[in-house]
């Protein structure tokens, strides 16, 4: 019978630590240490304090339990003396079946890792969706981790080793994260459209209005309706748009506010304790983001939230529920500017902020975005310009209509993997500014000219280079990175006379990047001053910061102490949709932990169906959390 939470919080410390045995391998201290703190509010509290017990043992114990672990396809293995649960877990991944070239590879895996970090490779082989990984994904792994730092791979281990007691804990209780396992199929369904020439490697690429980016849209619009939206419709820019209709207004309605009617967005009352309750008239919940990928991307960045909330709406419909407000999930056809350098086409177009001049522009293969928009059938072949940008013109959404925007995002950052949390709140889209430069001297022999006697740019551009990482430093959650750093032309026995470089300045807030980027550019003339050199800058980009709402961000912190969970709080480095619909709307946004230290636009990018069922259920609290005040 499966172990329950009250069975769990009731029982002597000798019977809980019986209900929780083999989490950690042969390491029941840790189960142990974390009881002491019950009664746990739910599972995924259980599983964040363990990880906490774990990262505040010292070192040693920390190795302790890594080697207490049995090598992958190892000696345990074969003697067949592994724990039952390591037994399962190493046959659901496929391992006691290797052929012998795998088996031979694998062991020499094993001895090099071992020489290396003086512990054994880690990894939970049963993956990300629980149903266990091929033998040829645990080998590509093994070959890329092995070369790694010892300090991060120490800490890759333990993250895996929680991973597995996760795992575990779900098969203990009897769970499975049903709704965290559909958003997981539809992302993996909907990665095996790609563009030609990367589909053939393996690799995921969709840009806009490409034939791939047409199948997605299709895909999409029909999970809308098999999710029972009442309508999916893809739009001329491309936006697949999913509605869910509001329920009928009841006479037992709270009632509204004085003025209430002409409040555009929300009210926050957290009177006698109560989670934060935002009363509004009966409006709609715009959320989604885009899906649209770099090339050779990841599978979750932009398409976690499109996925999330129709899991929601699903869930909605197969209730029979209505909220009282409707929903719209919008897929936005583009973020990335990848193919047009039309960044937030798709969400812009929702502000009105659509440049006519976007449609002359041409790809790499001197197609313009209108031709694109014609083949994609998104207007027809004999529409003018102005038919085009009409059509456009009346997407633009009414503010007055809507209570905001929330998207959920992957992190594309290490922050929440470091920290063991499945979910982050994110207080503000970091304000940005970037400009390319470059700097000149004189280019001389390497041989003949004194270094006291040199106009040397590169050196000029590398000591700005130090000075962006110690600046943003110390402001703690500002960013400053030189992306391109290049001497044209230049040659090895020659003194570099030219330097052209990138600048990339982020912050939480405008004044505080106007801050770095002022101390920045008078470092850079203070630079080139004193050697005696010249440079020229061009701002290429400036981004407002785009702050979160405080009520709608708010209750994603409901949200997410209602899971049982602390509160992170953290910025966003990179630019969203919600970014865009700032402009016009109130936004928040909730971030889902990515695995392999949170990378982000590559194919390692990656997050498990458990994180994921949570940002589900975050997602239906903060929509329940919702009153109508109409």
């Amino acid at each position: 019978m499966p172990l329950t939470l009250d069975h769990l919080n009731t029982a002597t410390l000798p019977d809980a630590m019986d209900m929780l045995d083999g989490l950690y391998e042969h390491s029941p201290w840790i189960a142990e240490a974390a009881l002491l703190q019950r009664p746990f509010q739910s599972i995924h509290q259980l599983k964040y304090i363990m990880t906490q017990v774990l990262a505040a043992a010292p070192r040693e114990a920390q190795v302790a339990l890594i080697r207490a672990h049995p090598e992958l396809a190892g000696k345990a293995m074969v003697s067949q003396s592994l724990t039952a649960e390591s037994t399962n877990e190493q046959s659901k991944a496929g391992l006691t079946h290797c052929s012998a070239d795998e088996f031979a590879r694998l062991q020499q895996l094993n001895a090099d890792y071992n020489a290396k970090f003086g512990w054994p490779f880690i990894l939970a082989v049963r993956g990300a969706r629980g149903t266990g990984l091929s033998r040829a994904e645990i080998i590509a792994t093994f070959e890329r981790r092995l070369g790694g730092h010892s300090d991060f791979e120490l800490q890759e281990c333990l993250r895996n080793i929680h991973r597995i007691a996760e795992i575990r804990l779900n098969d203990k209780f009897g769970l499975t994260p049903d709704l965290g396992n559909a958003v997981w199929d539809w992302q993996e369904a909907l990665a095996d459209f790609s563009e030609p020439g990367y589909a053939e490697q393996g690799q995921l690429t969709v840009t806009y209005l490409s034939d791939a980016h047409r199948a997605c849209a299709q895909r999409i619009q029909g999970w809308m309706l098999d999710c029972g939206f009442d309508s999916a419709q893809i739009d001329t820019v491309g936006n697949v748009v999913g509605r869910y209709e509001a329920d009928a207004p009841s006479k037992d309605s709270p009632a509204a506010t004085p003025n209430d009617s002409d409040i555009d967005s929300v009210q926050c009352n957290q009177d006698m304790g109560y989670s934060p309750k935002i009363y509004v008239n009966r409006k709609t919940l715009l959320t989604g983001s885009h899906y649209d990928t770099v090339r050779n991307a990841g599978k979750y960045d932009g398409r976690l939230g499109i996925f999330v909330p129709m899991a929601c709406v699903r869930e909605l419909h197969r209730a029979g529920r209505r909220l009282p407000y409707a929903i719209e999930v919008v897929a936005f056809a583009e973020e990335e500017g990848q193919r047009f350098k039309a960044t937030f086409l798709g969400s812009g177009a929702l502000t009105g902020d659509f440049k006519p001049d976007w449609l002359d522009q041409q790809d790499s293969d001197g197609i313009t975005m209108l031709t694109a928009m014609q083949h994609a059938d998104r207007c027809s072949t004999a529409a003018s310009h102005a038919d085009v940008l009409t059509a456009i013109a009346q997407l633009k959404r009414d503010p007055a209509q809507y209570l905001g925007f929330v998207e959920v995002h992957i992190e594309q950052g290490p922050v929440l993997n470091a920290m063991n949390l499945p979910l982050g709140v994110v207080t503000s889209i970091n304000a940005s500014v970037r400009y390319s430069g470059e700097v000149v001297g004189t280019a001389c022999h390497a041989g003949t000219t004194p270094m006291q006697l040199r106009q040397d740019a590169a050196c000029a551009v590398a000591e700005l280079a130090l000075y962006l990482e110690h600046r943003a430093a110390q402001d703690g959650d500002s960013v400053a990175t030189m992306g391109q750093l290049n001497v044209p032309a230049g040659s090895v026995n020659v003194v570099p006379g030219r330097c052209t470089f990138s600048l990339d300045l982020r912050a939480p807030n405008d004044l505080q990047r106007n801050i770095l980027e002022r101390d920045v550019l008078a470092q850079l003339q203070q630079i080139c001053h004193r050697r005696g050199l010249h440079y020229a800058l061009h701002e290429t980009l400036r981004a407002s910061a785009a702050p979160s709402a405080p009520a709608l961000q708010q209750q994603w912190e409901a949200a997410v102490t209602a899971l049982g969970l602390p509160v992170h709080r953290l910025p966003s480095g990179a630019g969203h949709d919600a970014m865009k619909l700032h402009e016009v709307m109130p936004q928040a946004m909730l971030f889902v932990r990515g695995q392999n230290a949170g990378i982000s636009h590559n194919p390692l990018e990656a997050t498990t169906s458990d994180d994921m069922q949570l940002a589900v259920q975050a997602l239906m609290h903060w929509m329940d959390s919702i009153i109508s005040a109409g």
